[in-house]
């Protein structure tokens, strides 16, 4: 059983830039949601995968995630996932002991600048960079899930 401990934050200035990779675009959409999970196609770059993801709020979920042949996981996306798809580009941004994703989202979700950082365990104790804002893990608005149905564009309040 593979389970994902994940902690995301919203990113308040572009200074983690100057410590970032190049980037890598990601295009992912869904295939099928309900109060139990999620199931996704993404493709990163070269490479796809298909992944099977616990509903569960919070930092702990369950995560089960297959390669998949990029034309694949391109039909999928295609005729098959829910529309808008995630549109958005991954930062990878190593500060302290740990390695920060930052991603840019594009599309409907454009403005929207998300970190995100994986642990061992819900007790691992980072230091959190000088551009991280609020903690957003356990605001459902944030998940790509919820974003395919309410993009950041739609939103009437201020995020956080």
């Amino acid at each position: 059983m593979a389970t994902e401990i994940e902690r995301k934050f919203l990113v308040k200035d572009e200074s983690w830039r100057s410590c970032a990779d190049s980037g890598q675009v990601i295009r992912q959409g869904y295939l099928a949601g309900s109060e139990r999970g999620s199931v996704r196609v993404r493709i990163s770059g070269d490479r796809a995968s298909l992944n099977i993801k616990s509903a569960t709020l919070g930092i702990r979920r369950l995560e089960f995630d297959y390669p998949v042949p990029l034309h694949d996981a391109e039909q999928l996306l295609e005729q098959l996932c829910e529309k808008p798809l995630i549109e958005k580009i991954r930062y990878r941004v190593p500060f302290g002991d740990h390695e920060w994703e930052v991603d840019v989202f594009g599309g409907p979700n454009e403005g929207l600048v998300l970190a995100e950082i994986e642990l061992s365990d819900e007790s691992d104790s980072f230091l959190l960079p000088g551009w991280v804002g609020k903690e957003v893990s356990h605001d459902p608005r944030y998940y790509n899930t919820c974003l395919v149905s309410h993009p950041y564009c739609e939103w009437c309040d201020s995020p956080g």
